[in-house]
């Protein structure tokens, strides 16, 4: 699956102020995490972010958004915003925000060992 390389462009900016993050290729998308957790990323045209549980439903009462279901079963604390919902550079930057806002408040992740090639 592909996903809107100028939508990852404008993440990219949005993140700029993050030494942290990182992108990753995940979901058949791209996925940029802060200091190692998920944030937000793209699938297909959708920008998923992650918000957290406790605004969570909030999200969901937010014009273009819906459950991120990804697995076919929604992952509380996550959506999809469709483009329409992150269309403007202020729009896509209070969503990045918001997931930054709730990663920040995760525990550091651990470091995993390299993985030794054969």
């Amino acid at each position: 699956m592909s996903y809107d390389s100028h939508l990852a462009d404008r993440i990219r900016r949005a993140l700029a102020g993050h030494p942290t993050a990182t992108e990753k290729a995940m979901f058949g998308g791209i996925c940029f995490m802060i200091d190692g957790h998920m944030a937000v990323g793209i699938v297909g045209d959708d920008l998923m972010v992650r918000v957290g549980p406790d605004e969570y439903e909030h999200a969901l009462d937010e014009p273009y958004v819906r459950p991120m279901d990804f697995t076919g079963r929604p992952m509380r604390g996550y959506v999809y915003v469709e483009p329409a919902g992150a269309s403007t550079v202020r729009s896509l930057a209070r969503w990045v925000g918001l997931a930054a806002t709730f990663v920040a408040t995760l525990p550091p992740k651990a470091k995993r060992p390299a993985r030794v090639r054969r």
